[in-house]
């Protein structure tokens, strides 16, 4: 059985390394191929084209379901309801319309929109609206982030910029929206954005130099609800229950082991529900669940048969999940635990396992961070060392607390004020270690020496005294000093930079570089910032010699503040 979960897992996973679909006649076929091969002992085979097919048909559903090609750019009359939660930002709403319908054709079920200079959008409001469609899109850069798989695996068939609309019908089971703002009402000495990000996972509140320190110092996974956050709760409510049926307090009556159990259960989905149900607290979730089934059938359980049930249960519920780039970080970083700390002689004294567990975890995602061409963080060990442990059992139960109890006066928001009070006593403290030791870009690398550093860490993550094991540590800093190739005298490299409307082009001889303008800035979007700057680090480049604008316009000259001091 265990056999075929992991055929299936390499079935569904399949999907993310596929340039293109397969014909639709072939994966229709597939599990024809598979049910006639069950009886036979290549069934993990079967398993593997039920897994495949699976993925391929939820992608083609996606691709299906995205704007015709004639009507891009046309602005139409649509209807539909506002979900998930908007997100006001700089004089822009941006929201997703679900539903979407039009009187005159067919349009995508998803839409992502975009209103500026809009009146306030909420959530399970009915709108009709006048907007201008794109099918979508992202920037073409090398190494950078796709948003066009993003949007794939969101299952948006189109975005949008609204011109004008008006609603329809009020908000209607719009819970997460409403509890959003009862918390943007509290004062919570200026971090209402950081606990909103804490108790639903929303992190559109988050300053642009929150996001920065956060990425500078690899505590993210801290303000967007982690499986770790899941997990701690439903401890918490399984170990109270413990407590009080150990010293008799608990209703004899009921037998406190099933109720432990399902309670503890029902938090961890409650929260993940009101997290929004992202990759990670769906995994976190299906592992809670099992583990607590098998504690209450008092069975033995593996670590790596649950998360192998887990990813199987994220991928068959969601397919296009494996584009996200939160699934392999989620996932790998639980392996990395598993694999390290399981199969040890001896147990670790606790300040032995918690230091350990940070650095080994740094170590086992780098090769992940860098093939994903995410930013790594020379300081994340330190800050995770003092900051896990301060957001999971100093802010969260404060925060989710109070949030429980906003509506018994001075109690809920008392308790809201003290836990925003903590997140900034936090976010001061990594500011500070941010300053010193920003995120480090790494260069992109030949898959030769990815491959070399990758056996590097896996080499330095197996236990001490195994042969070869010190040999990981000059394999894994080929990752961050790779041989570069020098170009031939006389030879110009060109780039041309997608920034959209603007124009960004790199130019390297062996011994000089020169950038011919810097992407556009409209406001706070600066394009210099967000994709010339990082593209010229993953592309060794540490400094220019020349910087030659063509004219002064903002498409053309907008970035170049910001990447004249980032290099």
């Amino acid at each position: 059985m265990r056999t075929g979960m992991m055929a299936l897992a390499l079935g569904l996973l399949a999907l993310r390394f596929l340039p293109v679909l397969p014909p639709v006649w072939l994966w229709m076929l597939l599990p024809v191929v598979g049910l006639m091969r069950l009886p036979f002992r290549t069934h993990p085979l079967a398993f593997f084209l039920f897994g495949f097919s699976w993925a391929c048909a939820s992608a083609q559903w996606a691709l299906d379901d995205r704007l015709s090609l004639k009507l891009d750019g046309e602005t139409r009359w649509v209807e539909g309801r506002v979900t998930g939660l908007p997100q006001n930002a700089e004089g822009v709403v941006r929201f997703e319309l679900t539903d979407s319908q039009s009187r005159s054709t067919r349009l995508p079920r998803h839409l992502r929109l975009a209103w500026y200079d809009g009146p306030p959008v909420n959530s399970g409001e009915r709108w009709r609206l006048a907007v201008k469609l794109k099918r979508p899109a992202g920037l073409l850069n090398p190494h950078a982030f796709d948003y066009d798989a993003w949007l794939l695996a969101q299952r948006i068939g189109a975005t949008g910029t609204v011109k004008d609309g008006h609603r329809l019908v009020a908000a209607q089971w719009a819970w997460r929206d409403s509890i959003r703002q009862q918390l943007q009402a509290v004062d919570a000495q200026g971090r209402t954005g950081a606990l909103i990000a804490l108790v639903l996972g929303d992190g559109g509140g988050l300053s642009r130099e929150d996001w920065q320190v956060l990425q500078d110092t690899g505590t993210v996974h801290l303000l967007v609800i982690s499986g770790q956050h899941i997990g701690l709760l439903a401890g918490l409510v399984y170990l109270l229950i413990a407590g009080l049926a150990r010293y008799g307090l608990w209703p004899s009556r009921l037998p406190w082991l099933p109720w432990a159990c399902g309670l503890a259960f029902a938090a961890a989905l409650g929260y993940g529900l009101l997290a929004g149900f992202e990759v990670p607290v769906r995994r976190a979730c299906v592992m809670i669940g099992l583990v607590l089934l098998w504690r209450l059938r008092f069975r033995h359980l593996g670590a790596w048969w649950p998360l192998l049930l887990a990813l199987n249960g994220v991928l068959l519920l969601d397919p296009l999940a494996s584009l996200q780039p939160g699934f392999w970080l989620s996932f790998a970083a639980v392996a990395v635990l598993i694999f390290t700390f399981g199969g040890r002689l001896g147990p670790w004294r606790w300040w032995q396992t918690w230091t350990r567990a940070q650095w080994l975890i740094a170590i086992g995602l780098c090769p992940l961070l860098l093939i994903l061409g995410l930013p790594i963080s020379v300081s994340g060990p330190v800050a995770n060392l003092l900051a896990v442990p301060w957001v999971s059992l100093v802010v969260l139960p404060p925060a989710l607390l109070g949030t429980l109890l906003l509506p018994v006066p001075y109690v809920g928001e008392g308790l809201l004020w003290l836990a925003g009070g903590l997140v900034d006593l936090l976010f001061k403290g990594l500011a500070l270690m941010a300053g010193r030791f920003p995120a480090w870009v790494p260069v992109a690398v030949p898959v030769w020496i990815w491959a070399l550093g990758t056996l590097g860490a896996f080499l330095l993550l197996l236990p001490k005294g195994v042969p070869l094991r010190p040999l990981g540590w000059p394999l894994l800093l080929l990752l961050v000093f790779p041989p570069r190739p020098m170009l031939a005298e006389g030879v110009a490299e060109v780039w041309q930079l997608d920034v959209g409307q603007g124009l960004a082009i790199l130019v390297r001889t062996r011994h000089h570089t020169l950038l011919y303008d810097a992407g556009p800035r409209f406001g706070e979007f600066d394009l210099g910032e967000r994709v010339v700057l990082p593209s010229l680090r993953k592309l060794g480049v540490s400094g220019i010699d020349l910087m030659l604008l063509s004219h002064a316009d903002a498409d053309h000259a907008g970035g170049a503040r910001a990447i004249a001091n980032g290099l």
